[in-house]
């Protein structure tokens, strides 16, 4: 049975956050929004029982991924309810147009991943021809794609202020393309013949990365710019360049410190500034990821 949350006097409610979850027992509660994603990061403190019981929204659709095991919880329906345990990378669909009644037992550490119904319905039209969107409501069930993509998260919600727009835009929108694919109610047209972005399309939308190199870049509005949908935009720019836009700018960021390094007497900060990355330390992490070798290493090394 579901547990009271008044006190006996009714004279206050403990608070909950945004999903139902009282807020004193999360250890850990981190929030990333773009608009049609949201990402969020809830970890419990103990292993006390809880509830949940929300009514009805138009906020779309929330995807959990369990970073840990042993949580367990009861789903309710009417009158019956359905038990569910969860193990490192067992997810959850919730619709938030329906009634969701819960209880939660055992601590749990999910990343969460809200999706706004306009990104489904546009993404589901855009694959399928519908425009009658839905996701099949799982619960416990093993993704290890959404597993992986959920460690990424997890580790970009921990470091939110070197988070790249970019990258997280296209994570949202890899996140929804599976979700559909997987357990979306209507056909899918993915196996399609692939879809390349024309010359001009190709051209506008590396100018516009470059030109933003060192801003806040959206694909919302490159894609719009090319007259494309997001997800469209992104599988035909990987198409035609084996590279996602996000992939593209970071190797087009380095080219620009590679250069800078030989050629000038910049320093590393200075050099990591220019070249639009958040501080030295992302710059060297990221020079030495990509290259091999640390900046100032590699600096030495072409000087000689």
């Amino acid at each position: 049975m579901f547990k009271d949350t008044q006190t006996s006097t009714a004279t206050a409610v403990r608070p909950k956050d945004s999903l139902g979850c009282l807020s004193s027992q999360l250890h850990k509660d981190l929030e990333l929004d773009t608009g049609e994603f949201k990402f969020l990061r809830k970890c419990t403190r103990d292993d006390k029982t809880s509830a949940i019981d929300m009514p009805g929204s138009d906020r779309g659709f929330l995807i959990g991924v369990s970073l840990k095991v042993g949580h367990r919880r009861r789903i309710f329906s009417g009158h019956r309810w359905t038990a569910h345990d969860f193990d490192t990378g067992s997810v959850y669909i919730r619709d938030f147009a329906e009634d969701y009644r819960a209880e939660l037992q055992g601590g749990f550490d999910f990343l969460l991943v809200e999706l706004s119904r306009a990104f489904i319905t546009n993404t589901c039209y855009e694959r399928s021809g519908t425009n009658t969107p839905g996701l099949s409501s799982v619960a416990g069930r093993k993704d290890p794609i959404l597993a992986h993509l959920a460690q990424v998260l997890a580790l970009t919600l921990d470091s939110q202020s070197e988070a790249s727009p970019l990258f997280v835009e296209q994570l949202g929108v890899t996140i929804g393309t599976h979700l559909l694919d997987r357990y979306g109610n209507a056909p899918s047209q993915s196996n399609q013949k692939n879809r390349r972005l024309s010359g001009l399309h190709e051209a506008r939308a590396k100018d516009m990365l470059l030109a933003k190199a060192q801003e806040n870049v959206s694909i919302e509005e490159i894609a719009n710019a090319c007259n494309l949908s997001r997800s469209y935009f992104i599988r035909a720019f990987r198409e035609t360049t084996d590279r996602t836009p996000h992939q593209w700018l970071l190797e087009r960021r380095i080219d620009r410190a590679r250069d800078l390094l030989k050629h000038s007497d910049s320093s590393l900060s200075e050099i990591a500034v220019a070249c639009g990355f958040s501080d030295q330390s992302h710059f060297t992490r990221t020079f030495s990821q990509m290259v091999g070798t640390p900046p100032g290493s590699w600096r030495r090394q072409v000087r000689r």
